[in-house]
């Protein structure tokens, strides 16, 4: 039986994955797994118990990803899962950043209790709403990841030209795009060639502010900018200052900041990305599986701090060991099995960055290889499934 703890409302479709061997809920103690969409962890103390954490999103920042690894607790996330969610709502992004829909409704709203003038006050006023259509224009994809490229494959659909940058795609990532996209591998070319740019890239040192007054002045004049990945991807006070000055036509995005409620030129939605019920579902589903195979079976995906290994079973014992990447750990390790009489049937082993994580289905294994695999220097955590 596993115990696992929820930290905010997971969807019943997503826990139903589990099945009976596992009790579920938010006052669940000694947990071997957490199950968490936007709750913070960073204070939180983290039980012994504790074997993996699965984040019904992507976004993983409100988990202490060091202190996990440390501990040898393996954070899964749900790459894709909320993709169309993310899309659905980009696309409305755009035609709200293109048509002043929003500043039209709101002008709509004092016009009432004219009557029968209200009519003629629409059509006399309705030209300080307009907008550009999106069909023919350029829209510049930075990031053509599961959201980017749905991104993209939409706006061709829609008519539009689109240019891609994205200097880590994969050969599986760039199958899912339309041949109609532009791939380049110089941001420069994003934004000196398109009418409209929505970002799609994790926060990371590098991606902060990669929209900021350096790069906003190579772009072009009257360039309308989406965000819907995370606020720090784009500097506020420099977009707000680039509206002001023209050069910018709109920026539209889903994180709500103090300094950018209020500013005209700039739709702020409340985080609605993944607000859908389907979404929920998908990201739930997604995340109780990883948990499911990991906590039965080892196997990982789609972890954020350690690789990701599949391997079926073989053998009476599978040892799965989170450890350092560094040299002679593995050499130790089936040093051991081999002096304690057991046989490898199989094995596999993977690093990321400074952590590594190897899967060994033995036979024959004594009752203390166990121990001595954990007295490894360098051994984090040892697991054992029979």
């Amino acid at each position: 039986m596993y115990n696992v703890k929820t930290l905010n409302k997971i969807s019943a479709v997503g826990l139903n994955k589990l099945g009976d061997n596992y009790t579920c809920g938010d006052n669940i103690e000694n947990p071997q797994a957490i199950l968490v969409r936007s709750a913070s962890m960073h204070e939180m103390e983290m039980p012994e118990s504790l074997l993996a954490i699965a984040r019904a999103g992507a976004g993983v920042n409100n988990i202490p990803l060091d202190k996990c690894s440390e501990q040898g607790i393996v954070v899964f996330n749900t790459p894709g899962a909320n993709a169309n969610a993310v899309k659905e709502l980009v696309l409305a992004g755009l035609f709200l950043g293109s048509r002043k829909i929003n500043a039209g409704i709101e002008w709509a709203k004092t016009l009432k209790g004219n009557g029968d003038a209200v009519g003629k006050m629409v059509e006399k006023g309705k030209s300080k709403f307009a907008g550009p259509e999106i069909k023919g224009k350029t829209l510049g994809v930075i990031g053509l990841g599961a959201i980017g490229a749905l991104v993209a494959n939409a706006a061709i659909a829609l008519g539009m030209d689109v240019i891609g940058y994205d200097p880590f795609l994969s050969v599986d990532g760039a199958l899912q795009l339309s041949r109609h996209i532009t791939h380049v591998t110089n941001l420069d070319d994003i934004f000196a060639n398109s009418d409209y740019i929505t970002v799609h890239v994790p926060l990371t040192p590098d991606t902060k502010n990669i929209i900021c007054a350096e790069n906003i002045a190579k772009m072009k004049d009257g360039v309308r900018i989406l965000n819907y990945s995370r606020a720090d991807l784009c500097n506020s006070a420099d977009v707000i200052a680039s509206i002001e000055s023209g050069k910018v036509a709109s920026y539209v995005t889903d994180f709500a900041t103090d300094d950018l409620l209020g500013v005209d030129g700039v739709t702020v939605m409340p985080h609605l990305g993944a607000s859908t019920p389907e979404s929920e579902d998908n990201c739930a589903k997604m995340a109780a599986m990883e948990i499911k195979d990991y906590l039965e079976n080892g196997n990982i995906t789609n972890s954020v701090n350690f690789p990701s290994i599949k391997m079926a079973r073989s053998g009476e014992v599978r040892y799965c060991v989170l450890h350092k990447n560094i040299p002679a750990v593995l050499k130790s390790i089936l040093s051991f099995v081999s002096e304690q009489g057991a046989n490898v049937e199989n094995m596999e082993n993977k690093s990321k960055k400074e952590y590594s994580y190897t899967i060994i289905d033995v036979t024959g294994a004594s009752a203390d290889l166990t121990e001595s695999i954990k007295a490894v220097d360098g051994v984090i955590r040892v697991r054992v499934i029979k």
